[in-house]
């Protein structure tokens, strides 16, 4: 329970670092579903994407499709949008704490 714990909150950091090099608030990262609006806007798509993330089975098309957009964003390819989708505890903190800089979102 502690390592799950102590994964989340380094992730939680990793998010902070993200959506303060987009220009948003980092402390979002530590709010439940604030920090998915932020995802949201950070990765480039509205905030109303947030809706659908409540829906069943929508949910896992769209936070995909967040998570490969949150790559391109800041540079990064399929691998690494591949690292942030199934290790993120560990991906979050590389692309927050890494040199990657925010690009324009690819999403309107």
């Amino acid at each position: 329970m502690l390592l799950v714990l102590v994964a989340l909150l380094v992730m939680a950091i990793g998010m902070w670092k993200v959506f303060s090099k987009a220009g948003h608030p980092g402390w979002a990262a530590f709010i439940p579903i604030l920090n998915l609006y932020f995802l949201c806007k950070t990765a480039g798509r509205p905030g109303w994407w947030l809706i659908l993330l409540f829906i069943p089975l929508v949910q896992f098309v769209i936070f995909i499709v967040l998570i490969f957009d949150l790559a391109k964003v800041f540079g990064k390819g399929l691998g690494f949008a591949l690292g942030l989708l199934f290790f993120g505890f560990i991906f979050f903190p590389i692309l927050g704490l890494g040199k990657s800089e925010y690009r324009n979102p690819v999403a309107i």
